[in-house]
């Protein structure tokens, strides 16, 4: 076997890893969803402008973790396709499909990556407001 030939158990491999990515993704989205519900319920009573634009911060953010998730389910997809084409011997579509999903996969990790600078970009703003009350209560 040379180093660019896959078996059948290839892109198994990628499993474990891809149910753990997608969990994490998920609960991501469902604290954003969380989160975006307060905020509402707090825009409806306040009708405070800043909220307004964390909302859009957040709507932001949901649709790269949607993305996220949908690069991260194609790679599975991928994986699982490959796996039928290599159960059927054809080994150099396997190999095309193995890597589609691989680059998927970098997709998905790239917007997850852009997501977390999103989000921490947006606990910054409010830690550097806090640091601003702080001051003006120390002086």
């Amino acid at each position: 076997m040379t180093p660019l030939d896959i078996t059948l158990t290839t892109p198994a491999l990628l499993f474990p890893a891809l149910s753990l990515l997608m969990l994490a993704y998920t609960n991501r989205f469902l604290a954003l969803a969380n989160l975006i519900r307060e905020l509402h319920k707090g825009y409806q009573e306040t009708h405070d402008e800043i909220i307004l634009g964390q909302i859009a911060n957040l709507r932001y953010r949901v649709v790269l973790i949607r993305n996220m998730q949908i690069f991260g389910a194609a790679s599975i997809l991928g994986c699982v396709v490959c796996m039928l084409v290599l159960f059927f011997g054809l080994l150099e579509m396997g190999k095309v499909i193995f890597i589609l999903s691989l680059v998927l996969l970098v997709i998905s990790l790239i917007l997850s990556i852009r997501e977390l600078q999103v989000s921490v970009g947006a606990l910054n703003l409010h830690l550097s407001a806090l640091e601003r009350e702080e001051d003006k209560i120390s002086q």
